[in-house]
């Protein structure tokens, strides 16, 4: 007599749908990827073994990783562009992404150029700005070159109040410090694409009310751990780059007495800011994020991604111990939510430098924990969970500062290893919203973007040698 047994352990070889069905019932199940690394590519196969092969790339990938996870960034000043951020000088305005002319930007990190322009007293309205910008009468760098990331189409001036985030590395040297704007907040803004008087005003409102009010408060709590407060939002849901509502709560609250501290001539008008930008901790997370990419990106030979930004013209990638871009076009955002009326073909191409929150553990990484990111890629959170898996296909460790409550506190993925991405096909997936192509009218949804392989593949050869 034959006994059939309580339980079946299951090994699939073959379609993924086959062992998904086969969890969903509840069963155990072991998925083997049966494909081929990079496609069976044979330059791409032979570059995989040299560096596979390669015991130095283990040693500097344990060093990167072991930075980006235990780096504390604090928040410790808001000052003005010129008088912290290397290089800025003069008529020069900092942007998202590689490098990038005029001629070729995309038409909502122009209208962010021309608002910045003006808003820095250079032009009297966005038509003379526009002429400026076009006669090269404004210097365009990459922020990313300065130590700073910008969301979105942000444009940056030298009068802009910028963060000032420092990290004190454990082996020696002085500290890193790396740079990002205050979060403009929603509506009618200069980082969505707008150039209107509302947009303009904005720009002054943080250089004239938010900067001075945001330094006085710092003065007074001294330095703030950001990622601590991180750790807190994702344990709150949020994924800290297409939702950071839960830590820019955390930090209202444990501010709130020092802005009612503020002068009767910025309390008000800072305080209605603060509470109408549920979005105010993105850059705070953000120049975290840089801080300790640009400390991982000291460690030379690593196959971790230390830097991946995009301008809506062009998406590309750096390689710790190095300054080259390797760049490609730069993607539509898919698994899209758009507003009402709106659709594919009213939508700018993926833009920003949020993407470095994906690097350290943030943003898609920690989908499995988000009910708002959920939405966006099926609307369950074995959706959400499926993304933050695939992002521990391509990295080389798990976050042991950001866990995830819906995911047995499993910590989230880090460091994006170009080996894995390049032999999995898989490359990483961006939470991020959608500015308008051409219009103007700013924000249209929201999505994920797809990282493009090719520039992984191209940084994989260079590696290689």
């Amino acid at each position: 007599m034959r006994v059939l047994p309580d339980e079946i352990a299951v090994v699939n070889v073959g379609l993924p749908m086959f062992a998904e069905a086969v969890r969903a019932q509840g069963g155990t199940v072991t998925h083997v990827d049966w494909r081929p690394p990079a496609g069976g590519d044979p330059d791409a196969v032979r570059a995989l073994t040299r560096l596979y092969a390669d015991p130095a790339i283990d040693t500097a990938n344990a060093e990167v990783l072991r930075r980006l996870d235990t780096g504390v960034p604090f928040l410790t000043a808001v000052r003005r562009a010129d008088e912290v951020v290397p290089g800025v000088e003069g008529r020069m305005l900092l942007h998202c992404g590689p490098a990038v002319d005029w001629a070729h930007a995309c038409d909502p990190l122009r209208r962010s150029m021309r608002a910045a322009t003006v808003a820095e007293g250079w032009a009297a309205d966005v038509g003379e700005a526009d002429r400026l910008l076009a006669d090269g009468g404004v210097r365009l760098e990459p922020a990313n070159h300065h130590d700073m990331v910008v969301p979105m189409a942000s444009a940056v001036g030298p009068s802009a109040p910028v963060l000032v985030v420092e990290l004190t590395p454990d082996d020696g040297p002085g500290p890193v410090r790396a740079f990002a704007p205050i979060n403009q907040g929603p509506g009618e803004v200069p980082w969505f694409g707008r150039d209107t008087d509302a947009a303009i005003a904005r720009l002054r409102l943080l250089r004239d009310v938010a900067g001075p009010a945001l330094a006085a408060i710092l003065e007074r709590t001294g330095p703030l751990d950001v990622l601590a407060v991180a750790a807190q939002g994702i344990a709150m849901g949020d994924d800290l780059h297409m939702r950071t509502q839960a830590a820019t709560n955390l930090l209202a609250r444990t501010w709130l007495g020092h802005v009612a501290a503020l002068p009767d001539d910025v309390r008000a008008p800072f305080a209605d800011f603060l509470a109408g930008n549920h979005l105010f901790f993105l850059t705070p997370a953000m120049a975290a994020a840089k801080a300790l990419t640009l400390w991982a990106a000291q460690v030379p030979g690593s196959s971790i991604v230390t830097s991946m930004a995009r301008n809506g013209t062009t998406f590309g990638i750096r390689l710790p111990g190095s300054d080259r871009w390797y760049t490609t076009a730069a993607p539509p955002v898919g698994d899209a939510l758009y507003y009402s009326g709106l659709g594919p073909d009213d939508a700018a191409p993926d833009i920003g430098d949020s993407a470095v929150l994906e690097l350290v553990g943030l943003g898609g990484p920690a989908a499995a924990n988000s009910p708002a990111v959920a939405a966006f890629l099926g609307g369950s959170m074995a959706d959400a969970a499926a993304a933050t898996d695939a992002f521990r296909r391509i990295c080389v460790g798990s976050s042991s500062r950001f866990t995830l409550p819906a995911a047995g506190f499993a910590g989230t993925p880090v460091g994006v290893d170009l080996r894995k991405v390049v032999a999995t096909g898989v490359t990483p997936k961006v939470n991020t919203g959608i500015l308008a192509a051409s219009s103007g009218q700013g924000q249209v949804g929201a999505g994920v973007a797809t990282a493009p392989l090719e520039c992984f593949t191209e940084a994989l050869y260079a590696l290689a040698g």
